[in-house]
């Protein structure tokens, strides 16, 4: 097996544990945390807020996966690409996590 596969196959576990951590949170009955060492916001619906943040977690996962889809070519300029286009990614998921966190918030 390839450093590239190698490589490929591990990015794509850590795309699966996120599916994973996602579908775990929809299907959580306590509130889930998004942030480590942060504890969750006072939500109205625990359940909807649940299902949010894991939808948002296993859209986070797929699009990991397919953003590592460049490694398996050695040696290409895209591995650059998808090392750069991961952390817009995160960016973007904080972003629509804060929304989230807004529109479930007990006021």
């Amino acid at each position: 097996m390839s450093g590239s596969m190698i490589g490929f196959v591990i990015w794509l576990l850590c795309a699966i544990l996120f599916f994973i951590i996602g579908v775990s949170c929809m299907l959580s009955k306590k509130q889930v945390g998004f942030f480590a060492n942060v504890k969750p916001p006072k939500v109205r619906d625990v359940a909807a807020y649940n299902h949010a943040v894991g939808k948002l977690l296993m859209g986070f996962a797929v699009i990991f996966a397919l953003l590592g889809l460049p490694l398996l070519k050695p040696g290409s300029a895209l591995v650059m690409l998808s090392v750069v286009s991961v952390m817009l990614e995160i960016i973007v998921v904080i972003i629509l996590y804060l929304r989230i966190e807004q529109k479930y918030e007990k006021k």
